[in-house]
């Protein structure tokens, strides 16, 4: 039962944590302009797909969300090479928001950003729930 409830506690905060980031990725976007709003939009998207990952796979350790988080988004941004998304993001708000449009190199270095940040966070979470006597992951007891 307690495994059970561990993953249902992290779901939970990974959900909390994808909603503060799109939120964050709004208030970026409403305060702030050009490249800052830019490079920080494409490192809160890592750190979404970071928490997404972690909602769907909640034992994932924080190196192998990261790994997961930024190598999805350095696929999509080398998938914006082959026109696609651009093709897609004139037809879809929607598709433009996932794909993007456009190739940027600079890009790539900013998903590492978010997902660094990220992992960073959930070791500190994880670190915190282990001092506190918690579960910091979802472990199966031996015996």
């Amino acid at each position: 039962m307690d495994d059970l409830r561990g993953r249902w506690a992290v779901r939970g905060a990974a959900a909390v944590a994808a909603v503060l980031t799109v939120g964050a990725g709004l208030a970026v976007r409403t305060v702030a302009g050009g490249e800052a709003a830019k490079y920080a939009g494409d490192a809160l998207y890592t750190v979404l797909l970071y928490a997404l990952a972690v909602l769907v796979a909640p034992r994932l350790r924080p190196a192998a969300a990261a790994a997961w988080a930024a190598g999805l988004s350095w696929a999509v941004e080398l998938f914006q090479l082959t026109g696609v998304p651009d093709d897609l993001a004139r037809r879809s708000t929607l598709a433009r928001l996932v794909l993007g449009s456009t190739f940027n190199p600079p890009d790539l270095l900013w998903y590492l950003v978010g997902a660094g940040l990220a992992a960073l966070v959930h070791a500190g979470v994880r670190a915190g729930a282990r001092a506190a006597g918690r579960p910091a992951t979802v472990r199966r007891s031996v015996g």
